[in-house]
């Protein structure tokens, strides 16, 4: 895709720091550097996001990640890793084609903030959603 930046430098128009590359994958230090050895790991095969993937082509990409992931911990001495994907804008994707995350966490004041405000369960609201979410087969 001609206007998609990680297109770009899959084609090798943009340079990277590139940490590992094999037929279909990409995995390179974002520019950011939320953390230290904040990496993103993307598809070769331009796809918008994970909601655009088949299971083949989502399982070759995920085959990789627990791999990258130790490696940047160990590598690195990290004590944790966060593995975050945004799919679609209000979810916070800004490039649109399909990447994840590796954050390397050093402590919790290495300057990354997650937070998950905790709300009492309602068990009854919960198992009407679930029988409205519920998946047969896959």
């Amino acid at each position: 895709m001609s206007d998609c930046i990680f297109c770009s430098i899959v084609a090798r128009d943009i340079p990277s720091s590139t940490i590992y590359e094999d037929e279909n994958i990409l995995a390179f230090l974002d520019i950011t550097q939320v953390t230290k050895g904040h990496t993103l790991v993307i598809t070769k095969q331009h796809f918008r996001n994970l909601l655009e993937m088949d299971q083949a082509a989502s399982a070759t990409l995920f085959a990789k990640i627990p791999v990258i992931a130790k490696h940047l911990k160990d590598t690195l001495g990290a004590t944790g890793v966060n593995l975050i994907s945004n799919m679609e804008a209000a979810a916070g994707q800004t490039v649109f084609h399909t990447h994840i995350h590796l954050l390397p966490r050093f402590d919790e004041q290495d300057g990354l903030h997650i937070a998950f405000e905790t709300k009492e369960p309602d068990f009854s609201a919960l198992a009407q959603l679930a029988d409205q979410l519920r998946l047969e087969k896959l």
